[in-house]
């Protein structure tokens, strides 16, 4: 018997929602409570979410240093 294709969850509508359902994710694979079949579709969309939080921070600090014309500063409180 073929099982069915793995079912492709929206993307986060932002990083902070990502991060919020990474972390929920976690809580629930670190409990040891998931069946196998729900653990690895856990991990499988653990996965897609940590590409997605990169993705963002990558991006980020793109514009960050368009901002600083190509030099990162250290940054110095006041």
């Amino acid at each position: 018997m073929a099982s069915a294709p793995p079912r492709r969850l929206a993307a986060p509508a932002s990083y902070e929602a990502a991060l919020e359902e990474l972390e929920l994710l976690v809580a629930r694979l670190e409990s040891g409570e998931l069946p196998l079949e729900q653990l690895l579709g856990g991990y499988q969309r653990g996965a897609e979410l940590l590409k997605f939080c990169r993705d963002r921070l990558e991006a980020v600090e793109g514009q960050i240093k368009l901002l600083d014309q190509g030099a990162l500063k250290t940054w110095t409180p006041e």
